[in-house]
């Protein structure tokens, strides 16, 4: 069988290797696709094709990803949580950097000096005083969102000496593993903003993190403070940050999102979205997505969808393989599982696995799969989607 890729965004080469042909293939053209795989494309105005299995994000984020939708015609969408973490977390150094030495504004006032040597010397003796800065070790760094980025941003941090805090409900088991002893981990963002000096966040834009810093936040900040985001524009509130800027409640704001309201402000830093913008990042970001994809598509393995739970189950030798997508509900696999005994197919091994409404089963079983297998389970109420692998 071979299984056809769509590619909505220019995707890495290195990570298109790993769908080989002929069992793939793999272009932006291709007609009915049984996958989608995209970096910034915005699927929310988009009709769902009746062929797709499976979408892949090669990146973090899926904010341009309908998930409700894809989930309820229990499709994965699969993204890649750490694959960018390196890229980003070294910008977030820099833009630390960056304000603590006022580096933007002083490299333009070297670049607007002119006359000869004695005279720029004289120019750059008499102008520096207002790029005063602050050095590192000692300050103290609040971290919002401890996931793979913000693991690395903590670590980094406390390396160069920082005294650093780490807020995160929901850190996982493997990144609090990964988590450096010296980082302080604090129960709320109040904590957090009455102590930093600088104040980095690292969370996913959702509903619950949308406008996470506003005019109340930001009237808990020290004067003195810096807020950096290299995570999405909206998790800001711009008008919020505006105002503390000019009413000096804020030090300095340093984002990846330029926009009217911050270009060509004070104390406002402004990048071009570069966060995940290396050679390095679009290669793993693109073969951890190719690599996720094509364990689902060969074998139903679900890992690292944002809208259905981790399912690994090794194939079992001569048997073939049920992946069911279902609503959250008792009994399904009671119900599945009668359907087979009714169609003489022993079950030789079986996975479910649940996140939130959404469940998902790998069932491997011996027999030859009657026809209307397939179209039996689907019929049952609650069931989303059903192949045979």
């Amino acid at each position: 069988m071979t299984y056809r890729i769509k590619t909505l965004n220019a995707i890495s080469p290195v990570g298109l290797t790993r769908l080989p042909q002929p069992e793939y293939e793999v272009g932006s053209e291709i007609v009915s696709p049984d996958a989608l795989m995209l970096r910034s494309a915005n699927l929310h105005e988009v009709a769902i094709p009746d062929s797709v299995l499976a979408v892949a994000r090669a990146g973090a984020g899926t904010n341009n990803i309908p998930i409700p939708d894809y989930t309820a015609k229990g499709i994965p969408v699969f993204n890649t949580p750490g694959a960018n973490a390196n890229a980003v977390k070294e910008l977030t150094i820099a833009g630390i950097l960056l304000a603590a030495r006022n580096i933007i504004d002083g490299a333009a006032f070297a670049h607007r000096l002119d006359g000869d040597a004695a005279a720029m010397t004289k120019a750059v003796e008499a102008g520096k005083k207002q790029f005063v800065g602050f050095e590192l070790p000692g300050r103290t760094l609040a971290v919002i969102g401890l996931g793979a980025i913000g693991v690395e941003v903590a670590n980094a941090a406390s390396s160069l000496g920082m005294n650093v805090l780490g807020f995160d409900p929901a850190i996982t088991v493997e990144n609090a593993w990964k988590l450096s002893p010296l980082v302080e981990r604090v129960t709320s963002p109040e904590q957090l903003l009455q102590r930093a000096d600088i104040i980095t966040l690292h969370v996913p834009l959702i509903d619950a993190t949308r406008g996470l810093i506003g005019a109340d936040q930001l009237a808990q900040v020290r004067p003195n403070a810096v807020l950096l985001n290299f995570s999405r524009a909206p998790i800001v509130d711009e008008a919020a940050v505006v105002d503390a800027l000019e009413n000096n409640r804020l030090r300095g704001y340093v984002c990846d999102f330029p926009s009217p309201a911050l270009n060509k402000r004070p104390k406002v830093v402004t990048l071009p979205h570069l966060g995940a913008s290396t050679e390095e990042a679009e290669e793993n970001c693109a073969r951890m997505a190719a690599d996720q994809l094509r364990d689902y598509l060969s074998n139903g393995v679900i890992l690292n969808s944002v809208n259905f739970p981790n399912a690994d189950l090794p194939r079992s030798a001569n048997s073939r393989r049920l992946a069911i997508a279902n609503s959250n509900v008792p009994n399904m696999v009671g119900q599945i599982s009668a359907l087979l005994a009714d169609a003489q197919l022993n079950i030789a091994n079986l996975l479910n696995r649940s996140k939130g409404d959404v469940a998902y089963s790998l069932i491997d079983f011996e027999g030859d799969a009657p026809a209307d297998l397939l179209s039996r389970i689907t019929a049952i109420d609650g069931v989303l989607s059903a192949r045979l692998i």
